[in-house]
């Protein structure tokens, strides 16, 4: 049987689905609130959090804003590049970078619990229409 939570996660999965660049939560919920129009935001974040913590879903934290995981390895840190004129964030995976963060961090003590990388930048695609004449 399918929970409350569990709908409104799958809901929220499909309107990531149908929107490849990053969205708020309340883009999800403008969406949402087309077929349930009292749909609170809380039901929202809730949602996002529980689907952000079991892996599925990515939050740019600079754009604070969410993605589908695009890749595998659902409980590994991500880097995401994010182009910042076209909006696009591609997610890879550096297992050595991660572990030297890690490494340099708990040099003093600190006991890191996730890491969060986001590199800004343009992406090929926007680089290479920059360079037509």
């Amino acid at each position: 049987m399918t929970t409350r939570g569990e709908m409104w996660q799958a809901e929220v999965l499909e309107v990531l689905h149908r929107h490849p660049a990053p969205v708020t939560a309340y883009d999800v919920l403008t969406v949402l609130r087309e077929t349930h129009e009292k749909l609170a935001p809380t039901t929202i974040y809730r949602a996002l959090s529980a689907l952000t913590e079991c892996g599925r879903v990515v939050r740019v934290e600079s754009l604070n804003a969410f993605l589908l995981r695009q890749r595998g390895g659902q409980h590994q840190s991500s880097i995401l590049s994010i182009c910042d004129k076209c909006g696009t964030v591609e997610e890879n995976a550096s297992p050595e970078v991660l572990e030297q963060l890690s490494s340099v961090t708990s040099q003093s003590g600190f006991s890191p619990k996730r890491h969060v990388i986001e590199v800004h930048g343009v992406c090929e695609s926007c680089s290479a229409d920059k360079e037509q004449p």
